[in-house]
């Protein structure tokens, strides 16, 4: 059922896809978003459901047959995999930022940003 507005997980839950995916279609096909409220950080948000979001959910919802699990759990990604994973789903702008900081920090720098490595 939709509602006036809906958090990416409840529309991940309706169309079959995940909130990663939803999150994605948020930013690039621009839809209009609010805060959540109580919700402090600015990460929450909820989706304004309006005629192009329900368009666009009655053209993606996946059918029962096109979901599939694996019988064994698959093996986790290498780092290699996750980092290209990450780097694709980022905008351009966000790319752009993420280059800067590895040229002009390097890797020890962004270590360091992220608490993992200490300063000497």
């Amino acid at each position: 059922m939709l509602k006036e507005r809906m958090t990416p997980d409840e529309l991940a839950e309706l169309t079959g896809y995940s909130r990663q995916t939803i999150n994605k279609w948020v930013r690039k096909q621009g839809w209009v978003t609010s805060p959540r409220p109580g919700i402090q950080g600015g990460k929450a948000r909820l989706v304004h459901v309006n005629e192009q979001v329900r368009e666009f959910i009655r053209n993606a919802q996946r059918t029962a047959q096109e979901v599939t699990f694996p019988a064994v759990a698959a093996p986790a990604p290498s780092l290699e995999t996750l980092l290209l994973t990450l780097a694709r789903e980022m905008t351009a702008p966000e790319q752009k930022q993420l280059s800067s900081l590895l040229l002009r920090d390097g890797i020890t720098g962004l270590l360091l940003r992220l608490g993992i490595r200490e300063q000497n």
